[in-house]
């Protein structure tokens, strides 16, 4: 197989020319059926590319033709034994990892800073959860990965789990040690399930962090369309095949995904796979190199702190990806969204994330010194505008969320008989809904948990600051669903 063919584009392009009168959906007809004025903006090319899976498109539920032999070279490019195109993106990759391993009542190992998808994806299986505390970084206030220690320790208290799962890298762009994670769970015949939402890019540059086929993992849920270039919602999923069966996967992702499949998302992945392919480090080392240069052009400002190597060291932080930018304003006596804010406002900049005392920029291909050199202007700016703040000589407090008790399953506790209670008088009730911040969806309380005290004022700093808490039914956060009267144990 060559990395320069793209058989789902071009399969595309071939029957787009032949130019068929189509009595099948969409009903928009390449266009002629829909707004005029989103028709004119969209433009005819992707109007004429928006199809379903008729015969000579292949079908992503069954593929034989132009999908399978994509995915067949993205397998190659990736060091999979299969690759499974995802059109709902890495969660739904993410859910088909978890659903695949695990069922009902089956223990599986997962990180407490998880994505809300996997606890969705532990929702809908039935499984329990087996929560291995991250280490917390006190001076960033955010979470990284897990040790190998750690994973060894829950796979001997629980040699049953059906399988590990683990961040690779974490949003923040911080790697543990995933070989020496895989080559312990393999001793104990239990596959490795990695979160690779944040890492396409890592495989294809020595001086990243080793992607999760690199390290032998068994499966990874990967979003292209984050760091790949593919359009957003497209996502894929790798499996080595061993203790993973790619066939139950195939029906468990069928399970998940629409029969009305997107070609611009397919297609999107195709053409993204040739470029990182054959193009993917000479485009990291572009990459590399800005963000190296913008990461010491900002620690060049007073009261600003861009992260670098020398985070590593620990065992949760084995490596980490240099084109996230990680910029601490807390000495500023600024929240994060406020820098978020500010940079808005003022230079029409938008970045990736923002916390209580953070700002996640990141640096792709895409971006040039002028993007970059534009954001170091505006934080030099920041930094002199809130100078005054900083020159107060007061450490800013960091305040970390609590690790709470797990005190039901989360499925048990999604669908128990529960109650609407005021949130200020949930703490000790077990909650029945997920309460995060979004991004970057790392759950606060999952379903099944007891409500401590410190997260309720966790939740409060964040909703004063201006942070999109996401999750309870009660979008104000006035109440909070509970399980009705259940005894408090932590579950075992």
């Amino acid at each position: 197989m060559s990395q320069y063919e793209t058989p789902l584009f071009t399969g595309l392009l071939e029957h787009i020319k032949k130019n068929p009168i189509q009595f099948h959906i969409p009903g928009h007809k390449k266009g002629a059926g829909m707004d005029a004025q989103f028709r004119e903006f969209i433009g005819e090319n992707a109007l004429a590319m928006d199809l379903i899976n008729i015969g000579p498109l292949d079908d992503l539920h069954q593929p034989k033709g132009i999908i399978k032999r994509a995915q067949e070279l993205a397998a190659e490019a990736f060091g999979a034994d299969y690759t499974f195109f995802s059109v709902q993106g890495t969660s739904g990759a993410i859910m088909t990892m978890v659903m695949s391993v695990a069922g009902p009542g089956d223990k599986i190992i997962v990180p407490r800073n998880v994505h809300k998808s996997v606890m969705s994806a532990i929702v809908f299986s039935g499984a329990t959860p087996i929560f291995v505390h991250p280490e917390i970084d006190k001076e960033l206030g955010i979470s990284h990965g897990i040790t190998p220690e750690a994973v060894e320790e829950a796979l001997r208290q629980h040699p049953d789990a059906k399988g590990v799962l683990v961040i690779n890298p974490t949003y923040f762009g911080i790697a543990g040690d995933l070989k020496r994670i895989v080559e312990i769970a393999h001793s104990y015949g239990v596959p490795v399930l990695v979160d690779e939402a944040h890492g396409v890019h890592i495989h294809f540059h020595e001086d990243l962090p080793l992607s999760a086929m690199q390290a032998g993992a068994d499966m990874s849920a990967t979003s292209v369309h984050k760091l790949g270039g593919s359009m957003t919602q497209s996502s894929i999923l790798n499996v080595r095949e061993g203790l993973i069966s790619p066939k139950r996967v195939q029906a468990i992702l069928s399970m998940l995904t629409t029969t009305s499949t997107s070609y611009l998302l397919l297609a999107s992945l195709d053409v993204a796979r040739k470029r990182l392919a054959t193009e993917g480090h000479e485009l990291a080392e572009k990459a590399i190199r800005l963000a190296e240069k913008t990461r010491q052009q900002i620690n060049e400002i007073d009261h600003l702190y861009c992260v670098g190597k020398e985070i590593l060291g620990t065992k949760a932080t084995f490596d980490y990806d240099p084109t996230k930018l990680i910029i601490s304003v807390k000495e500023l006596g600024l929240t994060g969204y406020d820098v978020e804010k500010w940079l808005r406002e003022n230079y029409n900049i938008e970045v990736e994330l923002s916390d209580l005392y953070n700002i996640l920029c990141i640096i792709t291909p895409g971006d040039t010194e002028r993007e970059t050199s534009i954001l170091v202007k505006a934080l030099r700016d920041l930094a002199e505008q809130f100078r005054h703040q900083a020159d107060v000589g007061v450490k800013p407090k960091v305040l970390l969320p609590d690790i709470p008790v797990l005190a039901l399953t989360p499925r048990d506790a999604f669908y128990s008989e529960t109650e609407v209670v005021p949130f200020e008088q949930s703490a000790g009730r077990i909650i029945a809904e997920f309460v995060m911040v979004y991004p970057p969806g790392i759950p606060i309380f999952i379903p099944g948990e007891v409500i401590t005290e410190e997260n309720l004022n966790y939740i409060k700093k964040n909703l004063e600051v201006g942070l999109p808490v996401q999750g309870p039914e009660d979008d104000t956060l006035q109440t909070l669903r509970v399980i009705k009267e259940y005894p408090t144990k932590p579950l075992r």
